[in-house]
């Protein structure tokens, strides 16, 4: 087995959603048998994250998964473990999703270098 660094991007949504575009990038520590199995893992873990809830304000707030944007090779560490968390605020929110969507195809297809490019 070996060890992934993965990015997970959840969405924020809070009440009718219109406000700012809300993110959260989570790195995520995965393991698996190859870099396929890993991307297929987190996505799986990701969804099953996803929840709704209603804040202090009685507003409805969901986390919608987005995908997993990078995926990289470590050396062993904690299967599942959150290494890092940000939450981002996007004036585009179409834009944003694009190259979220654009970096997991990459991974999921092997042009694993050209993830760069999007950032």
């Amino acid at each position: 087995m070996n060890w992934y660094l993965t990015k997970m991007v959840f969405r924020i949504v809070c009440g009718d959603g219109n406000h700012t575009a809300q993110f959260d990038e989570q790195l995520r520590l995965i393991t698996a048998g190859s870099k396929e199995e890993a991307f297929h893992k987190a996505q799986l873990l990701g969804a099953k994250e996803e929840e709704m809830f209603f804040n202090r304000n009685q507003q409805l707030v969901q986390w919608q998964f987005i995908s997993v944007s990078e995926l990289y090779q470590l050396n062993e560490l904690i299967d599942g473990a959150e290494v890092y968390s940000r939450i981002e605020e996007k004036e585009n929110a179409d834009s944003y999703l694009h190259i979220i969507y654009k970096k997991a195809e990459q991974i999921r297809f092997g042009n694993t270098l050209e993830i760069l490019n999007f950032a």
